[in-house]
């Protein structure tokens, strides 16, 4: 979270609901995956603890008017009528959002959209961040000569293995897609070796099938596009990489579920979206996309880089909170403007 974002969350946090509700304006917010109980807070980052989840639940629907991802064209004609707006998302398609996030949002009849990568409900291969800690976790210990890194990184202790991952992951994102994909293609490698079952032991950071992305769909859920493989798509990413990742997504949703009108960058920040990545996006046909930089719905000059706040693992003060956003909006078009809208 950047220096405003924490300013933001302070001042929201103490600021009674009832003096920001005049200041609300329409907003898009975002979860991952839903686990009754968090085993492991580093590996779990993108899970919801189900007794906080079911906290937001209620408050967005005592507090908010959330509607479909459908009305957003009107919300973004007409952002004064719609104050109150609010809608809600969920990334990646970790299998959870079925079993135990879905049952919570119909109980409170909260209509939200399931944002999927392709190639992961095709594959059930796990995202490369998560990828990443496993094998800094479970490697054997000690020198592994990866891929396009410059020195071999030495596994030892559990604290040590944890920080190596931190410092590798940021590598490896900032790496144009080819070249990362051959160090991921060294670290499944190496875990298969190890003989461990990834899959049972890291459960909640499973993904749906297909099948139960169209049970979603039929119970009422928009699918919408996370990109195909859960990459950044930064201004180092080869230029066709962008160009599939926009439309094969689409394709394949369509394929199987029916239309495709919305996007989600994967991580979603500004380091993580180019010019070329919106473009994209765009001539690709989706009617909106959206990135993880907080802010109000009001504020975008572009219908390809729409703000919306990621839920923190618990919150108790949205109505407060979300209305102070608008503190980033000014930031948001400053960045939207440079890079191309």
């Amino acid at each position: 979270m950047t220096t405003l974002g924490r300013l933001s969350r302070l001042t929201g946090n103490w600021i009674p609901a009832a003096l920001a509700r005049p200041f609300g304006a329409p907003t898009a917010v975002f979860f991952h995956g839903v686990e009754r109980q968090i085993s492991d807070p580093g590996l779990q980052i993108n899970q919801h603890r189900l007794d906080a989840f079911e906290d937001v639940a209620r408050l967005l629907k005592r507090d908010f008017d959330v509607l479909p991802l459908r009305a957003m064209a009107d919300v973004l004609k007409r952002p004064a009528k719609h104050a109150r707006a609010l809608f809600l998302m969920s990334d990646d398609g970790y299998a959870n959002t079925l079993t135990t996030a879905a049952p919570v949002l119909k109980a409170y009849g909260l209509p939200w959209t399931l944002f999927v990568s392709t190639h992961h409900i095709d594959t059930g291969e796990f995202t490369p961040p998560t990828l990443t800690r496993i094998f800094f976790l479970e490697a054997p210990k000690g020198a592994h000569d990866l891929p396009h890194f410059d020195a071999p990184v030495f596994l030892r202790s559990r604290e040590q293995r944890e920080a190596e991952a931190a410092e590798a992951w940021k590598h490896l994102k900032n790496m144009a897609a080819p070249h990362a994909i051959r160090v991921l293609e060294f670290m499944k490698a190496v875990l298969a070796k190890t003989g461990i079952d990834i899959k049972q032991k890291y459960e909640s950071e499973n993904f749906l099938t297909w099948d139960q992305v169209r049970a979603l769909e039929r119970a009422g859920v928009e699918i919408g596009a996370h990109a195909d493989t859960h990459w950044a798509m930064h201004e180092n990413q080869p230029e066709d990489f962008l160009r599939e990742q926009a439309l094969r997504s689409k394709r394949r949703i369509e394929k199987e579920i029916g239309t495709c009108r919305f996007f989600a960058y994967p991580f979603g920040q500004r380091d993580d979206i180019g010019r070329k990545a919106w473009e994209a996006v765009r001539d690709a046909g989706y009617a909106n996309a959206f990135t993880t930089i907080a802010g109000t719905l009001n504020a975008s000059t572009n219908p390809w880089l729409l703000p919306r706040y990621g839920l923190a693992a618990e919150e108790s003060n949205l109505a407060a909170f979300l209305p102070v956003l608008r503190a980033n909006n000014g930031r948001l078009r400053e960045w939207q403007s440079r890079i191309g809208t």
